[in-house]
């Protein structure tokens, strides 16, 4: 079984963070911004991993850190998600200019 060269798993996780960054700058709905956050964190986890098995392979810091991320994505994604959905309780839309037109 051949390794895949760190080059290409590099690139597929820039590929992934420019791919996040794009839809988080340039998204008006406020789930897809949260999911282009999710890519953006999934492409750091893949560094972790990388950089992990390719430097100290004898060391799990890396995926330590993949662990903590998941962990602290699972939570943002419940919060965000709850404010979502009372946003649109009570603006009837879930985007993003018209939640920053608030009412009291």
């Amino acid at each position: 079984m051949s390794d895949i060269p760190v080059s290409h798993i590099l690139f597929v996780s820039t590929a992934l963070f420019f791919i996040g960054m794009y839809g988080l700058f340039t998204r008006r709905n406020m789930i897809t911004m949260l999911m282009a956050i999710e890519l953006i964190l999934n492409s750091v986890n893949i560094n972790f991993v990388v950089f992990n098995k390719y430097l100290y392979p004898e060391k799990l810091d890396g995926i330590f850190f993949t662990i903590f991320i998941v962990t602290i994505a699972a939570a943002e994604a419940a919060v965000a998600i709850a404010i979502i959905i009372n946003l649109y309780r009570s603006h009837k839309s879930i985007d993003v200019e018209d939640a920053t037109d608030m009412k009291y």
